[in-house]
């Protein structure tokens, strides 16, 4: 890249010794035979350098807001503000790390494929960066819990399964807790109150470099590999935060003393 630095002074790369009057009267002429306005000119070229940066910088983030359509710009945006006015008012929520990176993963979300070819949607609870709905909409068409779910659709005019993801302000050091909202399922290491039976999901399995969609990719398949189906008699109320954190709590507590099961390669 060019550099941004003016060029020497032509007076200081004189060899050594010490200047005369003569010297000094060259050096005079020297300054007077400069013209302003090729000062000027190079004044201008060393700027060139700066504001192609910003320019740059502008067009890239243009580039990615064009993936981005108008509805979850002004999620993004209004985001933005909301931690603005909660700066000033000293009433911040989370981490700075946390609120960073969560934006981050909320922006790739929107870009991602699967989001916009409707695998899931992704929902933020009061507009909170630290509470996500996530509806998982397709899972494998040939699983029984695609059947269950179109059937669900029949029911109650709605087909798919509701995760609640939280976020602690140490995320992404520390994984979301996710638990089953909706609907009840038996099988697919779904444990009571909803909460799920995955060492992705612990602190000993779980790792910062992970992307929350890769999360829900991984649940979806996690649930049609243990053979989820929708208890569709369950009674209302099974699911619940704290019989899920409960459950969860002592789930962690088992596997960290015994260790986890690793499926025969064959059940993938």
């Amino acid at each position: 890249c060019p550099s941004t630095s003016r060029p020497p002074d032509p007076g200081l790369m004189r060899s050594g010794g010490g200047g005369g009057v003569d010297d000094q009267q060259q050096q005079q002429a020297d300054d007077s035979d400069t013209d302003p306005e090729q000062d000027l000119e190079d004044e201008e070229e060393d700027e060139i350098p700066l504001e192609m940066e910003e320019v740059e910088a502008a067009s890239k983030k243009a580039r990615q807001d064009e993936d981005l359509n108008t509805e979850h710009l002004q999620v993004l945006e209004r985001l933005k503000a909301n931690q603005r006015r909660d700066y000033l008012k000293g009433t911040v929520s989370g981490s700075v790390q946390a609120t960073d990176r969560l934006m981050k993963e909320l922006r790739d979300i929107y870009k991602s494929p699967n989001f916009k070819n409707g695998a899931y949607q992704v929902e933020l609870v009061n507009d909170s960066l630290y509470e996500w709905n996530v509806k998982i909409q397709r899972v494998d068409p040939d699983s029984p819990l695609a059947s269950d779910l179109a059937q669900l659709r029949e029911r109650e005019g709605k087909g798919h399964i509701l995760l609640s993801f939280m976020f602690k302000d140490s995320f992404p050091f520390d994984p979301p807790f996710v638990r089953m909202v909706h609907p009840v399922l038996t099988g697919g290491y779904v444990l009571d109150g909803g909460a799920l039976c995955m060492e992705l999901m612990t602190p000993q399995g779980w790792s910062s470099a992970y992307t929350i969609e890769a999360v829900i990719m991984q649940i979806s398949a996690t649930l049609v590999k243990g053979k989820a189906r929708i208890k569709f008699d369950a009674p209302k109320g099974i699911y619940s935060l704290a019989r899920a954190q409960q459950s969860f709590k002592s789930l962690v507590q088992i596997h960290e003393k015994n260790g986890w099961f690793t499926p025969p390669q064959s059940d993938g």
